[in-house]
């Protein structure tokens, strides 16, 4: 194979894996301007972490699809049909629980005292982030199947492009989150909530289509 038609397949990669990764980004983006209206106090240093932690998910579930299906095919088919329960229970559970502290639970004692027991209460949890990045990627194993024919190094590479792309989007996403959550600051842990229930059952819906 010569050198154009390298860099002809190269380019394709990057090109196939950028759109690749907009496409799986999107619920992840999501729940990014959900977690920004939860948090809009939050720092770039916990904007950086959060985007990058979907980023990682992103970045892992497509290469570990790739390895299912070079390795134990029919067990992954066995369990795609699971897929969107699970992003389905995940949110529904996480965005609940928004739910219920934004519109039901009340803070004791003056105005300061319950802003800041607002402000903990809201706080996104490691945990919770972790459940996130799952619900919000498991999707991207199947995108093994389309990365089936690759060498490990080029399904590395499509990847990491769309573990990239989903870093930036998300930023994007909790800043912009951020922005909302400053002007509806009463009820931005309700309304992050609703998304992420929103999203739960788009995706759940979108299976059966």
């Amino acid at each position: 194979m010569n050198a154009d038609a390298n860099a002809a397949i190269g380019f394709q990669l990057v090109i196939n894996s950028l759109l690749l990764g907009v496409g799986l980004a999107m619920d992840a983006f999501s729940v990014s301007i959900a977690n920004g209206l939860q948090e809009p106090s939050m720092r770039k240093g916990r904007v950086c972490l959060i985007a990058g932690i979907y980023g990682l998910f992103q970045f892992a579930m497509p290469l570990a699809g790739w390895f299912f299906v070079h390795s134990v095919a029919e067990m992954f088919n066995a369990f795609r049909p699971f897929i969107p329960w699970i992003s389905l229970i995940l949110l529904c559970f996480i965005g609940g629980k928004m739910v219920w502290e934004g519109l039901f639970k009340k803070t004791p004692g003056d105005k300061e005292t319950a802003e800041a027991e607002k402000a903990k209460t809201g706080k996104l949890t490691f945990g919770m982030l972790l459940l996130q990045g799952v619900a919000t990627s498991i999707d991207a194993l199947s995108v093994g199947f389309t990365t089936a024919g690759y060498s490990f190094i080029a399904a590395f590479v499509s990847s990491l492009i769309i573990g990239i792309v989903t870093f930036a989007i998300c930023t994007g996403g909790l800043v912009f989150g951020r922005k909302l959550g400053e002007k509806f600051s009463d009820k931005a842990t309700a309304i992050g909530g609703f998304i992420l229930i929103a999203i739960g059952l788009e995706i759940f819906i979108k299976s059966f289509l």
